[in-house]
């Protein structure tokens, strides 16, 4: 499964570009934008495993900097400033990174 198979292509591209300049990213307009707001919720938990690149069931710090390269191989690496922010913003018992149910209340919120 494929980004691009739960989201139009289209508004991944604009949501992206939308967030091109450093510092400019914020999660919530992100996922508004490239319409994750509007899936199902089992489609924001399909979009997590996505994204949970190491498959351990969280996205980590390390993971979270290449949110956008998730999206397209070509987007920039989130600055040490957004990470911070995005995980600070879902990790909702601050265990330094973030579970599905936590990204899904993000996303869905």
């Amino acid at each position: 499964m494929s980004l691009s198979s739960i989201l139009c292509a289209d508004a991944i591209q604009n949501a992206l570009k939308d967030c091109q300049a450093p510092d400019s990213f914020n999660p919530k307009k992100f996922f508004q934008l490239c319409g994750m707001t509007k899936k199902s919720p089992q489609d924001v938990k399909n979009i997590f495993n996505i994204l949970d690149n190491d498959a351990s069931g969280f996205v980590e710090e390390e993971e979270l900097k290449f949110f956008l390269q998730r999206f397209s191989a070509g987007a920039r690496v989130l600055t040490d400033k957004e990470t911070k922010a995005f995980l600070a913003a879902a990790d909702d018992d601050s265990d330094g990174k973030i579970g599905a149910d936590e990204f899904q209340a993000l996303v869905l919120s």
